[in-house]
C-alpha cells in the first residue's frame, strides 16, 4: 500500500495494521452487542439478522459480505479483496469468541454506542489506510470515493439512515437512537480523517 505522499507500507506494517483494525472492530461489535445495540453498514445488518433470528453473528457477518467481494475484486483489485476477506474472517472469529474472552456484565447504552462507534471507526481507518476494508458498504463507499471523490464517511452515513429505519422493527427505539449516535461518531471519524488524496483505497503496488 502506498500513501498519497508516496511512502510505502511494508508487508509487516500492513499485517500489523490489519490485525489491529480487526481486533478493534471485533471489540467494538462486542461492546455494542453487550448493550443490545447495532452498528452501521453491513455489520449492522448482520447484527439485525443475529437479533431477529439468533443466527451466529460471526457467520452472518462473513456470509453477508461475500457478494460484495465481487464488486471489490472488479473495482479495487484482487489484493484489496483478499486482504478484506482475511480481515472479515478474523473479525468474525473475534466476535464469535469475544464472550469467552471478555465478559461485559453491564454497560450503559450511551457509553456502548459511543465507545463502540469510536472503536469501529478507528479500526476502519487502520484498514482503509492499509488497503483493506470490512467489505459490504465499506467497499462501495471506498469505490465511490476513489472513482468520484465522494467522501466515504458521507456515503456510509446515507446508507446507515436506511439501516436504522429498518432496525426500528427489531430493536428497541432507544437502543436504535444510541446505535445511531455511535454511527455518527464512527462516520465523523471517517469523514475527518479519510479524505480523497490523503490515502487511497487501492493497492498501487499491484
Amino acid at each position: 500500500m502506498v500513501s498519497a505522499q508516496g511512502v510505502a507500507h511494508s508487508r509487516w506494517e500492513d499485517a500489523m495494521a490489519l490485525a489491529i483494525g480487526a481486533l478493534l472492530i471485533g471489540l467494538g461489535l462486542h461492546v455494542l452487542r453487550s448493550a443490545g445495540l447495532l452498528t452501521s453498514g453491513l455489520s449492522g445488518v448482520a447484527v439485525l439478522v443475529h437479533y431477529a433470528t439468533g443466527w451466529n453473528l460471526g457467520v452472518a457477518l462473513f456470509v453477508l459480505n461475500l457478494p460484495f467481494y465481487a464488486l471489490a475484486w472488479r473495482t479495487l483489485g484482487p489484493v484489496f479483496t483478499l486482504k478484506s476477506l482475511a480481515v472479515v474472517a478474523l473479525i468474525s472469529s473475534i466476535v464469535d469468541h469475544a464472550a469467552a474472552l471478555l465478559t461485559i456484565s453491564q454497560v450503559h447504552a450511551a457509553f456502548a454506542g459511543l465507545a463502540g462507534g469510536v472503536l469501529i471507526g478507528i479500526g476502519l481507518l487502520a484498514l482503509f489506510r492499509h488497503g483493506a476494508s470490512v467489505g459490504g458498504t465499506s467497499s462501495l463507499a471506498l469505490y465511490l470515493q476513489q472513482r468520484h471523490g465522494w467522501r466515504a464517511g458521507r456515503v456510509l452515513m446515507t446508507i446507515d439512515v436506511a439501516i436504522f429505519v429498518v432496525a426500528l422493527a427489531v430493536v428497541d427505539p432507544r437502543n436504535v437512537a444510541w446505535s445511531a449516535a455511535g454511527a455518527v461518531m464512527l462516520n465523523l471519524l471517517l469523514a475527518l480523517n479519510h479524505r480523497p488524496g490523503r490515502y487511497l483505497a487501492s493497492d498501487q503496488q499491484r
